[in-house]
């Protein structure tokens, strides 16, 4: 390599902002699911008083990574305090979470398994503390827990997204959950669904990109559903790899129609239903 380039990348070294790294936020989030979810990776304690201490760190850490991020998050006392009296809300809602899952898939056979080894508990877990970090103003951090169990769970959830109790995610693999989504109450999405945009222009950052599923809502595998103006009513249910554009009142069914040709043209309509 040239000198010049050497010295170009030294300066950039030299000028970048002290920063956590993914390993540390990532860290911190699993600290806090432990904490309210034992059964995901259990600590020893032999006093109240060392699960205090345990507590407290966990509140250094974050405001640790608050003081150190490089978007200069607000406050980082305040923002730490409020995190953590929100944590009985965070709790309650992954209870619900963790019982809408339970209930969702015949083959649980204990809350402990979906807390210890299903991928959409960490996923909606990870997502709802980004989710109140981001409330809080929290620029980047959210995003870097969000994007760190993206990627170990291959569910993809913004944490601005708007998402309501009792979330169940089944199997979860490929789900894409974009920024400006409303999610009610009561809604189960299936493996590979997509909750995204009609356009990807940036003059369109501010503005509702993506979908609104009301409450009671059933997504099938690889149902697609795009654009801020689309409503999927509540009561409703979208089959498998169904594209929708448009909204769908409440109550309604919609389902993938398939067709089967052969040499001679087209042989046969296949239509799923429930």
């Amino acid at each position: 390599m040239k000198e010049s380039f050497l010295k170009m990348l030294f300066e950039k070294n030299t000028k970048c902002a002290d920063c956590p790294s993914p390993s540390e936020i990532i860290s911190f989030a699993d600290g806090v699911i432990s904490l309210l979810f034992p059964a995901f990776d259990k600590k020893t304690f032999e006093s109240f008083a060392e699960f205090e201490s345990h507590v407290e760190k966990l509140k250094v850490e974050l405001n640790i990574l608050l003081s150190r991020n490089p978007d200069r998050s607000p406050k980082p006392d305040e923002v730490t305090s409020r995190f953590f009296e929100a944590l009985p809300h965070i709790h309650d809602l992954l209870q619900e979470d963790v019982d809408a899952m339970f209930a969702g898939d015949p083959a649980a056979k204990s809350t402990t398994e979906i807390i210890r080894s299903y991928p959409g508990f960490y996923a909606v877990a990870a997502y709802r503390i980004a989710h109140c970090l981001a409330d809080l103003k929290v620029e980047l951090i959210p995003r870097i827990i969000s994007e760190l169990a993206h990627a170990k769970t291959g569910i993809d959830i913004h944490p601005k997204a708007e998402i309501g109790r009792h979330f169940c995610i089944d199997h979860g693999t490929g789900i894409v959950i974009g920024e400006t989504t409303h999610i009610g109450d009561h809604v189960k999405i299936y493996q590979g669904v997509t909750l995204g945009g009609l356009s990807v222009a940036k003059d369109d950052a501010e503005k509702k990109r993506h979908p609104t599923i009301e409450d009671h809502v059933v997504l099938y595998a690889g149902a697609t559903i795009l654009g801020g103006h689309t409503t999927i009513g509540h009561h409703s249910i979208v089959g498998g790899n169904v594209w929708l554009t448009r909204s769908v009142p409440p109550h309604t069914k919609v389902y993938y129609k398939a067709a089967l040709t052969n040499n001679d043209g087209e042989t046969d309509i296949i239509e799923f239903k429930s």
